[in-house]
Parts: structure tokens; sequence; C-alpha cells
């Protein structure tokens, strides 16, 4: 007996698409349980570090701090699609819809071995779990492979009970394949949840950052000067963020330097210990976007960290590099030059460093973009040659110098918005690091007008800024738009361009109307 001709044609595809979520909600759990990384995750993973130019920001200015969340959305898509054309060639060839899961377990493994903070074993238990559960998903909602009808044989209807029986299995499956994988991504958060330093005490800082008075205006609806950490911005290439053991980390400082050095994070947070607030971006944020935060950072002078290996001249390169691998690569001048102090940060606004923003240790250098200098998770710092090795992203069609460039924001009133006749307050942030803004202006349509400043912090940290408009007589739409001149004196250029390879260009303009 054969079932109803509508069913008879999507019933394969649906168990095979079933099958895919059975071995992905699995494997999500085995990873959760085994602290390993998922199959999703390792493929994004891949996918990031093979992305061709160009797609970074492409896919950040689409989704912003979402961008991975979408990534892994579409590798379910796929991997749901996938799945159900294995399904329809089961249906007739069971061996090699078999082979079509166990290749796709097969390919997440190899994906996932480049991962350094993983063993192997762990991540080809987790494949194996995947391949297992898809195999037999997929057996368990198909039944045996199907032969085609003799010829003048007389076929019926399958009873509506069997059709009801295998929605509800494969709806079955679906549901608990979903439940596990976010089981899996729970146990995975706890995990690397809250930092803990495993017993090591961190020092007061020596030297105290102290916010002046006039640090902030206290403007309804604009940024605040200090960003908390839950809404600090995030962007890097950790699908799943590395869960560290400080007890077991270590920073090796080697190369071109005098003398090979490694120290636990014990030794590293005995040196002496300092606070300083600095505002830091990413190169991907969009004229007016939110890819910057500014924050207090307590850590490591980073030349004291250097000096103990001792720089050789030769070394006109440093070179962060993560846990994960991923490298970022500065001029050692600019480290070197006393007028800024880049720093091994390992508290953020006097809270241990969030995980998800680098725990244990990163590095925070004033004044450069977080592709060529923020380095999270850090476990490396290497001083070479400039021309010997390029960052992680310079490959990939951006700039290898990266200092940040002068930029400002409207945070309200909001683009097409529409705001009553009468005083209407202007207002937003500016940054500059590490040369400072010294002053800011707006535009309504056409002419400029000077705005009030916050105090600044210092030269390395953005401002607010605020202007109190008169539209009691402004009818209808307006253009607004704003710029910054910098401590030596550059203003902003109006001249727009995209964020690669450098950074974005341009001045944040939206219009409102009045009335």
């Amino acid at each position: 007996m054969t079932t109803t001709p509508s069913l008879d044609r999507i019933r394969p595809a649906v168990a095979g698409a079933a099958a895919a979520l059975a071995a992905i909600g699995l494997s999500e759990l085995a990873s959760g349980v085994l602290s390993a990384q998922s199959l999703v995750a390792a493929i994004g993973g891949f996918v990031i570090d093979h992305q061709p130019a160009g797609a970074k920001d492409f896919v950040v200015g689409l989704f912003g701090t979402n961008d991975k969340v979408a990534l892994e959305v579409l590798i379910v898509a796929t991997s749901l699609a996938i799945g159900a054309v294995l399904g329809i060639v089961a249906r007739r060839w069971s061996m090699v819809g078999s082979a079509g899961f166990a290749l796709f377990a097969a390919l997440g493994f190899l994906a996932a071995l480049s991962d350094p903070t993983t063993p192997a074993a762990t991540e080809a238990g987790v494949a194996a779990i995947a391949a297992f559960s898809g195999i037999y998903s997929l057996s368990w909602l198909l039944g045996p492979p199907s032969l085609p009808p003799r010829e003048g044989a007389r076929t019926a209807s399958m009873p509506d009970w069997s059709r009801r029986g295998f929605l509800l299995k494969s709806g079955a499956l679906a549901l608990g394949s979903i439940v596990a994988g976010f089981a899996g991504r729970r146990l995975v958060d706890l995990a690397r949840a809250t930092p803990t330093t495993g017993g090591v005490t961190v020092p007061p800082p020596s030297a105290v950052a102290q916010l002046p008075a006039g640090a902030s205006l206290d403007v309804a609806g604009v940024t605040p000067i200090v960003m908390p950490n839950p809404n600090f911005y995030r962007i890097d290439t950790a699908i799943i963020i590395p869960n560290v053991d400080p007890t077991t980390w270590s920073l090796r400082i080697h190369g071109l330097v005098d003398r090979e050095t490694t120290l636990s994070y014990a030794e590293l947070v005995e040196l002496p210990l300092f606070e300083q607030y600095v505002t830091i971006a990413c190169v991907s944020n969009e004229v007016g976007g939110n890819l910057v935060g500014n924050a207090k950072w307590t850590g490591v002078r980073l030349r004291d960290v250097l000096e103990m290996a001792g720089v050789q001249a030769s070394g006109t390169q440093l070179v962060g590099r993560s846990v994960d691998g991923w490298t970022a690569g500065m001029p050692t001048a600019w480290v070197m030059d006393p007028a800024r102090e880049p720093m091994i940060a390992v508290k953020m606004n006097d809270e241990l460093l969030p995980r998800v923003h680098g725990f244990p240790a990163r590095l925070i250098v004033p004044g450069l973009y977080g592709y060529v200098s923020a380095t999270k998770w850090l476990s490396e710092l290497e001083l070479t040659t400039w021309e010997a090795f390029d960052g992680y992203w310079v490959p990939l069609g951006w700039s290898k110098n990266g200092p940040i460039l002068t930029q400002s924001r409207i945070d309200v009133p909001g683009n097409g918005q529409s705001v009553p006749a009468g005083p209407v307050t202007l207002g937003g942030v500016a940054w500059a690091p590490d040369r400072g803004v010294s002053k800011v202006e707006v535009a309504i349509d056409g002419e400029w007008r000077e705005c009030r400043l916050s105090q600044p912090i210092s030269n390395a940290t953005w401002v607010q800024w605020t202007y109190s408009w008169d539209a009691t007589a402004a009818g209808g739409e307006h253009t607004i738009e704003v710029r910054a001149t910098d401590g030596k004196g550059e203003v902003q250029t109006p001249l727009v361009s995209t964020p690669a390879p450098d950074g974005a260009r341009g001045h944040h303009t939206i219009r409102v109307r009045v009335g």
C-alpha cells in the first residue's frame, strides 16, 4: 500500500529535514555536555575564516552585532535543505542517504579541528553523535526503502492513521531536537557566563581613573558616557566564546625579543595595575552606527610587559594572538609612543573582564581600530617585522594601518522623527581617539552651529554634545547633520566612503519633521 500522492511526494523530504534537525540538535546537546565546539559553530568558524574580501563589511552592515546569529541560521537552514534532499535519495537508496549524513558530520569534525581550544577526540565524539542521530532518525521515519510497483499491480491508499503517525513522529522528533539544541547552547552559555579567577586575587589598581565634573551632560536619549558591559558592542570571529581557564592560561611574549617570557594569570595581575577610560571602535562601523563604545579598563601597561622581554630594534610590528588563533598586527612604534597608554586589560567597568569581551585578558590600544589591535582572549605577543606578517583581516582586503577616524553621531532626535514646534534638544556623541575632540557642530538645513560639549575624560575617549534648536517657526521637514573637529584641528570630512578598507567617512545626517 502507498500513502496519498501529496504526502508520498513530501514524506521523504520532511523525514530528511527532521533527521538533519535531529543531528544538529543532539550534536549541540553533546557539545554542551562535553564542553566542545558544536558542528554548526565549527562550520560557521570555517566560513568566517575563509570568507571572501568584502564579506565582513556587507554582513556586519546588514545584521550588525547579530551577524553570527544570522550565519548560524543560514547554516541550519542549508543543513535542513540538504537533509531534505538526502531523505528523497534515501527513500530509494538508503545507504546513499546514510553516507550523506556521515559526510556532513565528518565535514563538521574537520572544521572543528581548526579550533585549538578543543581536543580532537571530544570533537570526534560530537561528530559521531551527529552522524548516528541523523542516520537513525532518517531510518526510523522512512522505514525500509520502497520498491517501484509491479506493472499492473493495484495500489491502495494508506489509512489516515499512517499519515498522522508519520506527522506525529516527525513533529515530535523536530520538537525534541530543537529542545536538545537550545539545552546544549544553554549549557555552553552557563559554562562561559561568569568568569572566575580560579582563586587568584586581582589587587586594586595603583592608579585610579576618575570621571571629571561635567563628563556627562545627562541628556535623555544620548548614549551614556560610560557604556555598561551588557550594552557594549561585540564584533569578533568567535561563534562560540572561548572558555579559558585562568589557572592554566599563560601569555607568551616571543619573536624579536631579548628574552622570551611567559606570564601566568597570577604573575600578570601581580604587575602594577592602572585604570583608564578608552573609547574603542570597530572598523565596520557605518557613519552613525553603534559599533563604538567607551569603558573604564583596568589592566597592566603593555610597555611594562614588553620591557620584561626586551623588544629588539628590528621588531617593528607587534602581533597579538588569541587562544583561538585570531591575530592582529600593529606598529610597535604606536605601542611605544609615550603619548598613549596601551594596556593588557583584565577588568572592564570595575568587573572582571566578561568572557564575551576577552577574559582573562585582552589588548586595549588607544587610537587603533579593533581589527588591528584589540585582541580578545589574548595568549601571545609576538614581535616581528612590519613586512613579515599580516593580521587576520589584512589578507581579506582591510588596511594594514587602522587609526580610528574622527566621527560623530546624532542620537536624538531619531531619523524621520516628528518633533514639536519650539525648543528641540539635539544630542549625540563624537570621538577621535587618541587626538580628542575639540569642537562639534550641527548644520540645520546647511547652516553650521557650534554645540555644547561634555568635559572630556581624556583624548582617548568620546564626548557627548548637545544643541538647543528653536524650532518655533520651523515647520515642515529639515535636514540635520553633524561634524566633529579633533584635537589637532582637523575637521571631520564630508566625503563619503564605505567602512572598507580603513573606516567609514562622511557626516551623519538625519531628517526630521517639525509640527
